[in-house]
């Protein structure tokens, strides 16, 4: 009879054990992004420029994520991704040192009835509500800001960082989000904190947030440029804001509207960001970068889209005011549901007192007024 009942619990605990694996899941995911490209005054000399240049409509990434069923409408989560460079195989570089799961790496609890809840290195409310809906989510780095002054193409992660986002309740959802200094005696220093909202409704949907990012607190920290001790990485691509790297912090108001009728999805947005300067700073005063940008997808097939973009940037304050007018075209084409082919374009035209162009985010620096790229290229998903 012992016998009987240690078999009959054995098999029952493996019972509870393989129903507990069944309902718990690991995903294995990528992203592989690259094209041949072609720039149009590529360096100080105002020579072109012919490379492989990947992450254009997103970027090169493998990562993890997975469940647990812990019963009663409540999981556990977590996620790990890393970010990496198909061209020369290095591992992508976040704020000047490469990370190894450098784009996420975080864990939490989500619930059906009130929201998730998660810690670690994650994207900030901004990247998560108001980013979707404008013509970045479609199109990467060619249709968003000049230098991503005001992170629409997601430069900046953060980390120490502490976010819930609530269940979507009849169309409105919410984040709230901050990012632990780690300074003792100075909680403040190098910490980050942002919310934002959005709400969708039929066809249209809006999104509207502010994200606040603070530098180290001394000039040791900062060494002339952002400090590698702050929560948020750098978002520093180009020559546009690059002089505003010691700022004593960064503040990011942005907010979107999207519209879809039939086949044609358009989309307008606006941002302000704020570089603030205090007497650790190597520039006076406040500069501030005034974005408004609008998109038009078309859905000509099933499988084939077509866009075009504008974007308005405007900057003025601590230096000489510069604007810089970019157009955008783009044609992707689904050669099946994991894999497309896509050709994209953009012009850029700078104007003001010693400006030069930098035209989408890829950081070339020219020594013209004037700057255009193209990318012929293959994206795959598994």
């Amino acid at each position: 009879m012992k016998k009987v009942a240690l078999s009959s619990l054995s098999l029952a605990l493996l019972a509870a054990a393989g129903a507990a694996h069944a309902q718990s899941s690991v995903t294995l995911y990528g992203v592989l992004d690259d094209s041949i490209q072609y720039v149009h005054n590529a360096n100080a000399q105002n020579k072109d420029l012919w490379a492989l240049a990947g992450g254009n409509l997103q970027g090169n990434r493998w990562g993890m994520k997975g469940t647990e069923d812990l019963g009663g409408g409540l999981k556990a989560i977590f996620q790990l991704e890393n970010g990496f460079n198909p061209n020369n195989g290095a591992m992508g570089s976040y704020n000047g040192s490469s990370k190894l799961f450098g784009r996420q790496a975080y864990v939490g609890l989500t619930s059906d009835q009130f929201g998730t809840v998660t810690i670690g290195r994650q994207y900030d409310p901004l990247v998560d509500l108001v980013q979707p809906i404008t013509a970045d989510n479609y199109w990467g780095s060619t249709f968003t800001t000049p230098g991503d002054v005001d992170n629409n193409d997601n430069s900046s992660r953060t980390n120490n960082s502490f976010k819930f986002t609530s269940a979507v309740y009849s169309g409105f959802q919410f984040e709230g989000f901050y990012g632990f200094g780690g300074v003792a005696g100075a909680t403040g220093s190098g910490q980050t904190w942002s919310g934002a909202a959005t709400y969708a409704t039929g066809p249209f949907s809006v999104a509207a947030g502010y994200i606040r990012m603070d530098n180290g607190s001394t000039l040791a920290a900062r060494a002339g440029g952002w400090s590698t001790g702050a929560t948020s990485d750098a978002n520093f691509d180009s020559t546009i804001n690059s002089a505003f790297a010691s700022a004593k912090s960064i503040g990011i108001a942005s907010v979107a509207a999207q519209y879809v009728v039939g086949p044609v999805t358009a989309g307008i947005r606006y941002s302000n960001s704020q570089y603030k300067a205090d007497a650790f700073s190597s520039f006076n005063s406040t500069e501030r970068f005034n974005v408004g940008a609008g998109f038009v997808n078309y859905q000509l097939t099933p499988a084939a889209l077509l866009g075009l973009g504008y974007t308005f940037t405007h900057g003025s304050g601590s230096g000489p005011s510069a604007t810089y007018n970019q157009v955008s075209l783009g044609g992707d084409y689904n050669l099946s549901k994991r894999t497309d082919v896509y050709l994209i374009g953009v012009y850029q035209k700078a104007s003001g007192t010693n400006v030069t162009a930098s035209a989408a985010d890829y950081g070339y620096a020219s020594d013209s007024t004037t700057q255009e790229i193209v990318s012929f290229g293959i994206r795959h998903k598994f």
